[in-house]
């Protein structure tokens, strides 16, 4: 029997309601002091509330595709950079086509504009490309192309976790490490140097991946002695000259940074065999930020060979050069044959310089070269007359619901009011931490999406409190009618959130631009709705149920049982048991 009377309980049970809303206090102070300690006060503005940068980019025919320029590569191209300078879809960043050649991109005020022109206009052709010879970047007073043996050695690729790793010296700046392992006996026996002079071969053997003998052709010679990459004019020329060149035909090339140039062959392993590149932070092997690629199938085996090819070779022919739009990026040299497909690229990566390599090579090479034609400052696209037509809307929206819930609600509705201000400051702090976390930028539609929660967060409310007074019509008391009712309750809650939240992702995926900062903004709010729901709303009328004010039913409660019109409270007649007279 006591058994029995227990289990009867088990639906009251209150739990801890007062550590939970602890817990949500401090994640509250939590994300309030991030804010500070970010110095990020305010979200940041998309293009249409704040202005910003716009670009006017015109396409240029490739050498040797003369037709290139035509809608299909200009749709490809505007959508390779949408996803550059879009990243997740929430930057608010427009690209468009305008005419037949030309694209525009702007982007919202407090984007790093220097960063966007880089990578709206880089075409992202990457070759690997065996290292022929190497000097000083300087352009050398008399020619002098045999093979330097001055180099400083230290960048290396090796395998890893069954991939093939590189290490190398791939940064856009000066500063890469140059120290590393030693190079292998088996690299070290004597090896006669390869001839440059004019005098021996004097042409390049046909196209293979890794050319043999490495010889220099006198034309290559000239180019490599009067190759200047100390300046920036000259080093941008000299980029220019060699991402023009054929995959098929050696080259000479400067180093990102100007500090070296090469004489370079074919290429071995073209850009389109990378299959994925991200930027990742090593640290297990303290090589810092990174950059891994993963090859195709055919890349893979392309990869292999030319290492293994490479491997064979001495300082400096057994490096190869890792090109990204003419200037090389990375020249590891290679001591063993790589395989598995993979490979990762290190040596003095910033965050920011691996996320923007990570990023060029993830969304392709552009179908077209461009050049910016125009870059100006644009104003906010709506003026302040109509952003503030829009918070004037949304506090109508907010009165109007607040004088619906005391009207109707009214005690309840200090519940509701004080979990739609919770609500408010975690919406506010994650939308303000996300702008320099992700790049998330608040446009007008996403306004409207946050709008539009209000409404699905105060039905949460609703739906609850409904069941509560549905509870004491059956005439319970509140502390059971409490626990009773959130069941049910939290069913039609969690059904309503996930058409919300499905309906928000299906809108993030399949559109672009401003939706998707709409459908972005009600997702979240969406999630931090159920959250408030369960976390704070849910313990919060747990304490208060135990309040004389709600407990009684106080007129002004809004649990009131005679204005519900609640029924006596049901009671089991006891009978005694009947006794079976005999005959």
């Amino acid at each position: 029997m006591a058994a029995a009377k227990k289990g009867r309980r088990a639906p009251a049970s209150q739990g801890h309601p007062g550590r939970t809303l602890i817990l949500v206090l401090i994640a509250m102070a939590a994300l309030v002091g991030g804010m500070f300690y970010s110095g990020t006060l305010t979200p940041r503005l998309g293009i249409d509330l704040a202005g910003g940068t716009s670009f006017t980019l015109a396409a240029q025919n490739q050498p040797g595709k003369p037709n290139a320029i035509n809608e299909t590569n200009m749709n490809t191209a505007a959508g390779i950079m949408e996803r550059r300078v879009n990243g997740l879809g929430v930057t608010e960043s427009e690209v468009q086509t305008q005419g037949s050649n030309h694209i525009i991109v702007n982007i919202p005020k407090g984007t790093d504009a220097k960063q966007a022109r880089q990578q709206v206009g880089t075409t992202a052709q990457l070759g690997f490309r065996p290292v022929l010879t190497t000097g000083p970047g300087a352009k050398a007073p008399e020619p002098s192309p045999s093979p330097s043996k001055s180099g400083k050695g230290g960048e290396k690729a090796t395998g890893g976790k069954g991939s093939s790793q590189q290490s190398g010296s791939p940064t856009p700046t000066a500063s890469a490490t140059t120290q590393g392992r030693a190079v292998t006996d088996a690299l070290k026996k004597p090896s006669a140097t390869p001839s440059a002079s004019a005098s021996d071969k004097p042409s390049v053997p046909p196209t293979p991946p890794v050319p043999g003998g490495a010889d220099v052709p006198p034309a290559l010679q000239k180019q490599f002695a009067a190759l200047d990459c100390s300046t920036k004019t000259s080093l941008a020329k000299a980029n220019e000259q060699a991402a023009a060149a054929k995959p098929s035909d050696p080259v000479v090339a400067c180093k990102d940074d100007g500090t070296q140039k090469y004489v370079l062959g074919p290429v071995g392993v073209e850009g389109t065999d990378v299959k994925d590149a991200k930027a990742v932070f090593d640290s297990q092997q303290g090589q810092g930020w990174i950059v891994q690629m993963d090859f195709t199938s055919d890349g893979g085996k392309k990869f292999a060979d030319v290492t293994g090819k490479l491997a064979a070779k001495t300082q400096p022919q057994n490096q190869f050069a890792i090109v990204l739009d003419g200037a090389v990026v990375s020249d590891p040299r290679v001591s063993e044959r790589l395989n598995g497909g993979n490979a990762t690229i290190s040596g003095g990566f910033t965050q920011q310089s691996a996320e923007d390599l990570g990023n060029m090579l993830s969304y392709g090479a552009l179908p077209l070269s461009f050049k910016i034609d125009d870059e100006t400052t644009v104003t906010a696209a709506l003026g302040g007359e109509q952003l503030q037509a829009g918070l004037i809307a949304g506090a109508i929206g907010l009165a109007l619901v607040v004088i619906y819930l005391v009207a109707y609600y009214r005690g309840l509705a200090l519940v509701a009011l004080a979990s739609l201000g919770v609500s408010a400051v975690l919406t506010y702090t994650i939308m303000t931490l996300l702008g320099p976390a992700i790049g998330f930028a608040l446009n007008l539609p996403a306004v409207c999406g946050a709008i539009v929660a209000i409404g699905i967060t105060a039905d949460s409310f609703i739906v609850y409190f409904e069941r509560i007074r549905d509870e004491i019509r059956e005439g319970r008391t509140l502390r059971p009618a409490v626990e009773r009712g959130w069941p049910r309750a939290r069913r039609t809650i969690l059904v309503s959130d996930f058409v919300s939240f499905l309906a928000a992702a299906v809108l993030f995926i399949v559109t672009v631009g401003k939706v998707q900062g709409f459908a972005f903004t009600l997702g979240l709010t969406t999630l931090l709705d159920v959250v408030v729901v369960f976390l704070f709303t849910k313990p919060l009328m747990t304490l208060l149920a135990r309040r004389k004010f709600f407990h009684d039913g106080h007129s002004w409660s809004g649990l009131d049982p005679q204005r519900l019109g609640a029924r006596p409270p049901l009671r089991r007649r006891r009978t005694a048991p009947t006794q079976t007279k005999e005959a």
